[in-house]
């Protein structure tokens, strides 16, 4: 039987529809020759990703991003829709983190797998998404401090050298400038005279150690001089101390003997009480001539004679 060319015609429209279908599943990362599943996450921010981009697991490719829609909530979050190929069973409550797969800021999807007696995640669930810092976030949350700090460093700085200049005015400057300009001829000065008298030295070194030497040789013979002269004065003050302590001895033995001046005033009772009695005496007399002054001394400008004393004592 002969095929008509409505039923040529009907199979090659179909063809092409079905050939347009694929492709265009295919393009969208859709096969429709491989079981794979697809499922979603939801994110806040997804700058750096786009359809195609991989989906990972352990860091092997296990499928790609499909789509990337609004909620529709009107959160303004994202949905991007995944088309995992692996046949690897994870769990519904696994993580897709999404990082950056490069420096140049490509950005993908990593499904990490939570192993758990959860059921393992099937077409339609919509994993837990997470956002993992980029380089160029960690180097912003890093300088941002440091920024912070530098500014401050140069407002500080900016602030130095503002009173800096306004300290070292005209006048302060040509000061400095003419104490340098003094400090640099005192070095000079300083510099000729060590290089005189380090010509004078070089000069006289001979006479120089020649007195040295001298020195030297007076310093012994002092040394020796004053060690003899130190043995005989220690010999000659300990033989005198010794003499002086015996005739102490003999002193304070004569004494208790009652010998000598001072053993018979310190032994003879008599004497003792004789010397006392005087000075009681001695000390009546003086007080009657405190009292009585006219007893004892008689003076006269015209020359008469002495009255004969009378005794006015009525004790008497």
């Amino acid at each position: 039987m002969k095929t008509s060319k409505e039923i040529k015609t009907a199979i090659l429209v179909l063809s092409g529809i079905f050939l347009f279908i694929f492709i265009f599943n295919y393009l969208k990362g859709e096969n429709l020759f491989n079981s794979s599943k697809k499922i979603a996450a939801i994110y806040s921010n997804v700058e750096g990703l786009s359809i195609s981009s991989l989906v990972t697991i352990n860091g092997h490719k296990v499928g790609k991003v499909q789509d990337i829609n609004f909620t529709g909530d009107g959160s303004g979050k994202l949905k991007v829709s995944m088309l995992i190929d692996s046949d690897f069973n994870f769990s519904k409550n696994s993580i897709a983190e999404l990082y950056e797969s490069g420096l140049i800021g490509g950005k993908a999807i990593a499904i990490i797998p939570v192993y758990d007696d959860s059921e393992s995640s099937v077409s339609g669930d919509v994993l837990i998404s997470r956002i993992k810092p980029g380089l160029t976030e960690l180097v912003n949350q890093r300088l941002t401090p440091l920024q912070e700090k530098i500014e401050s460093v140069m407002v500080s700085a900016d602030a130095l050298l503002v009173n800096v200049n306004s300290i070292f005015d005209k006048r302060t400057k040509s000061e400095i400038k003419g104490s340098i300009s003094k400090l640099e001829q005192t070095i000079s000065s300083f510099e000729k005279t060590s290089n005189s008298l380090q010509n004078l030295i070089e000069t006289n070194k001979n006479s120089i150690n020649n007195s040295l030497q001298n020195f030297s040789n007076i310093s012994d013979n002092l040394s020796d001089m004053s060690e003899t002269f130190s043995e005989v004065e220690f010999k000659q003050t300990v033989n005198g101390l010794k003499s002086s302590i015996e005739s102490f001895n003999n002193l304070i033995t004569n004494v208790n003997r009652g010998e000598g001046s001072m053993g018979k005033l310190f032994k003879d009772e008599k004497l003792y009480n004789n010397l006392e009695s005087s000075l009681g005496q001695l000390e009546s007399l003086l007080e009657d001539l405190k009292l009585n002054p006219k007893r004892y001394v008689h003076f006269s400008l015209f020359g008469k004679k002495n009255k004969p004393y009378q005794n006015t004592d009525l004790n008497k």
